[in-house]
């Protein structure tokens, strides 16, 4: 059973549908003490870093989360992957989860004229083998909606990188925790595969 992570950040519908779609049992999560029923949990997010952290840290899900990674895994989608990393730099520093150590920055003038939040489709390039990149081809395209990437500070958590002006972090990996920057759920087939790769981890 996936739980899906409600703390009033993120389009859980759409997640939770393409879950329903895979055949993978699924079910939102109002409550920390939910999660404990669950084998793996996902943590959507769509906005801002701060506003985000002050619900998780209000509803008492930053420490479920933080006791529920110790042993099974968690996959972080959009912002929800951004939280995972210690701080975000957006009007301020804002501490996040501080379950990857890196910090999250703002594109800003790093991108030259592209248009910032980037939105639409980009290519992944595969930086280290991941039972989540199963089936999944080096080159295929994800859907990406974001004006801040993360940086972590031990690059061999890095799982895939895209360019948007610069180089940045696709995809995380470290012990159970696990990120991705895109929205698997409107990255049609090669999005379904991520998701079943997460199911399937052991």
């Amino acid at each position: 059973m996936i739980g899906i992570i409600n703390y009033g950040v993120g389009n859980l519908r759409s997640v939770k549908n393409s879950l329903d779609y895979l055949g993978i049992p699924n079910t939102i999560v109002t409550k920390p003490q939910e999660i404990d029923a669950c084998d793996k949990i996902i943590l959507p997010g769509v906005g801002a870093f701060g506003p985000a952290m002050e619900k998780l840290n209000a509803s008492g899900f930053s420490k479920k989360i933080k006791e529920f990674v110790r042993h099974k895994p968690i996959l972080g989608i959009c912002l929800g992957m951004q939280l995972l990393f210690d701080e975000g730099h957006e009007h301020g520093i804002h501490g996040g989860l501080g379950l990857i150590k890196g910090k999250v920055l703002s594109f800003n003038d790093k991108v030259g004229n592209l248009p910032l939040p980037q939105i639409g489709w980009n290519d992944i390039t595969k930086d280290c083998p991941s039972p989540l990149l199963g089936n999944i081809e080096n080159g295929s395209s994800f859907y990406f909606v974001h004006s801040f990437y993360c940086e972590p500070t031990d690059k061999s958590v890095i799982l895939a990188s895209a360019e948007y002006g610069i180089k940045f972090t696709a995809i995380v990996g470290q012990d159970k925790i696990f990120g991705c920057q895109f929205h698997p759920e409107k990255s049609q087939v090669d999005g379904l595969k991520l998701l079943v790769n997460f199911n399937e981890l052991k």
